[in-house]
């Protein structure tokens, strides 16, 4: 899906991590957000403009990300933290370079277990150690580094004043909430991008920046209505941006291809020389371009599954449970846009199955699904998704999924 195969092996693995963003990058086009550091990454890199996460929340991504595996095949189909309890059931990244001669550290939180001690990681440090820790390592030792970036997460700090050219999504109400709301979140990607450039800048004052193959990616969409938590473009979508000098990789390349963040690990396996695992289910950036790409919610703040199929043009989603519209987590409805009207977004469920033409309907906005004139592709689509959760044993096809909540409550 790249240009060519690496011509060598990576010394170092660095993947950069940040939260609820997706795309809203500078890089990206818009224009109002500061982020030189990452622009200039990519401007010596891949961008890969049409990358998608596996589910539209953070631990089953991340989970994705690190594991190569969806959701329902991986252990996390809910958040991970003290109540909700899900956890990563497979080899994370971290072991399976270790197992491969790398020495893995975690800078940082990270969403995929309660317990990430038995991730495989050697240590766990703050962020501001990391060029400290990576300066004391020796030029023959191959790292493994993950670093994950907290300040975009809500709650956001009082908004400042609005930047020059401030664009709102289009699937965001017009008004001065959702400008506050952006304005936020900037302020916040400016922050983490300061923090991105002082990672840079330490793997180059180590002399480890041209061997080392860096990752940045963020975990879902933006943490807006309709957006995270949702199975539209808004609440999948992911920056991806991946730099390595003396691999060839770059610069100033596009990738304008389907991409999932399963794909990710598969790539940084490939490109390391460590074989990719058994039950991997990725397929590595520098392979055959995808023809779709699949996604799913099963857990969020209450039980909410769906899955969903993405060709480059058309989106189809089956809805298996009623609902709310949209699902609008507790930290995002703490917001003024979604103070602003909550009944836009509580209202009703009224669809199982819903179909868009991206081409004609980018935002998502007109359901498509059961009109006559689409019925073949909505066949299709639906077929090739039943299919895919067949081959994947996705446990929904068994009836409805419990979580670890219910499983405890449910011992005598």
């Amino acid at each position: 899906m790249t240009e060519a195969h690496p011509r060598a092996l990576p010394r170092d693995i660095v993947v950069m991590t940040t939260h609820d963003i997706g795309r809203h990058l500078h890089c990206y086009g818009q224009e109002s957000v500061i982020s030189p550091n990452l622009d200039a990454f990519a401007a010596d890199g891949v961008r890969f403009t049409l990358a998608f996460a596996t589910a539209p929340q953070c631990s089953p991504s991340r989970a994705s990300l690190a594991s190569g595996m969806y959701p329902h095949n991986n252990g996390v189909m809910g958040l991970t933290h003290a109540g909700f309890d899900w956890a990563l059931a497979v080899p994370h990244a971290a072991a399976i370079h270790g197992e491969r001669g790398f020495q893995a550290h975690l800078f940082g939180g990270q969403h995929v277990t309660s317990h990430p001690e038995g991730l495989g990681f050697e240590a766990i440090h703050p962020i501001a150690d990391f060029e400290k820790v990576v300066a004391q390592k020796g030029k023959d030792q191959r790292l493994y580094l993950e670093i994950n970036f907290d300040e975009t997460h809500r709650p956001y700090p009082p908004a400042g004043e609005t930047p020059r050219g401030l664009v709102v999504p289009g699937y965001l109400p017009d008004g001065p909430e959702s400008v506050e709301e952006m304005t936020a979140v900037e302020q916040t990607i400016a922050a983490m991008d300061r923090s991105v450039g002082r990672v840079l800048t330490a793997l180059e004052k180590t002399g480890r920046a041209d061997d080392s193959l860096v990752v940045f990616t963020t975990d879902h969409g933006l943490a807006m209505p309709r957006a995270k938590c949702t199975l539209y473009d808004p609440g999948l979508e992911v920056a991806l941006l991946m730099r390595w000098p003396a691999g060839g990789i770059g610069p100033g390349t596009t990738n304008s291809e389907l991409v999932s963040n399963i794909d990710v690990l598969p790539a940084l396996l490939d490109s390391s020389g460590v074989p990719v695992p058994v039950g991997v289910q990725g397929q590595s950036l520098f392979g055959r371009a995808r023809e779709q790409v699949f996604a799913e919610k099963t857990f969020h703040s209450y039980y909410d599954p769906m899955r969903c199929i993405r060709t480059d043009r058309y989106k189809y989603i089956r809805n298996f449970e009623t609902a709310f519209a949209v699902e609008v987590p507790a930290d995002i409805q703490a917001g003024p846009i979604f103070r602003s009207d909550p009944s836009r977004y509580s209202r009703d469920r009224s669809s199982i199955t819903e179909l868009y033409d991206l081409e004609t309907d980018p935002l998502e906005m007109t359901n498509l699904a059961g009109r006559p004139e689409v019925a073949k592709i909505e066949r299709e689509l639906s077929g090739r998704l039943w299919s895919w959760m067949r081959e994947t044993s996705d446990p929904l096809l068994n009836g409805p999924v419990g979580s670890p909540r219910y499983r405890q409550a449910i011992e005598p």
